[in-house]
């Protein structure tokens, strides 16, 4: 299963070592699993509940997430590279895995995908970061993942954070307001 999930989210190559493109894949396979989804599920499985009916998947947003993210780093590394420098790995790992957690916040009851009993006690950001610690990822991909949406409007956000942060919202905004 690991070569399809690749396969259908090249974005993973991305992360140059090794060790970390490992364990944010075994993460998204241990999600899957949790959750009971299966690859094609990824491609059906809205990316939100907050907007009713959308057409855009979990797999869609995750990867416009994270194309949005590298780009934009790509730019403000270009202009601000003598303030601070991008982790590009923890970058490109902790949008791939930013909404890892809906996974489990979300689950198919009668074939509509609706939220879990976890996922009324726990946000995708706070189970993430969950899965994250238990695949061994770094420190920094745990704080994107953790950081990325309202829960982490009132504490620090790294760079990459914000990068990220920013970029899912600016895949989201846009759609509820259609």
């Amino acid at each position: 299963m690991q070569e399809e999930l690749i396969a259908r989210v090249p974005e993973f190559v991305s992360i140059k070592d090794q060790k970390m493109r490992q364990k944010a894949i075994a993460c998204w396979l241990e999600a899957m699993a949790i959750g009971g989804w299966e690859i094609d599920d990824l491609e059906k499985i809205p990316f939100t509940l907050l907007i009713p009916n959308t057409r855009i998947s979990f797999l869609a947003h995750t990867r416009a997430v994270t194309q949005v993210a590298l780009r934009s780093a790509q730019v403000l590394q270009d202009f601000y590279a003598r303030e601070y420098t991008i982790d590009w790995d923890a970058l490109t790992a902790g949008a791939l895995l930013h909404d890892i957690g809906k996974l489990l916040e979300y689950e198919r009851v009668k074939g509509e995908v609706v939220k879990s009993e976890s996922g009324k006690l726990l946000r995708h950001p706070f189970s993430g970061a969950g899965l994250a610690v238990k695949n061994e990822l770094p420190d920094k991909v745990v704080h994107i993942v953790a950081t990325h949406a309202k829960e982490g409007d009132s504490g620090y956000r790294c760079p990459e954070a914000v990068i990220v942060h920013h970029a899912d919202f600016m895949n989201f905004e846009p759609l509820k307001s259609l």
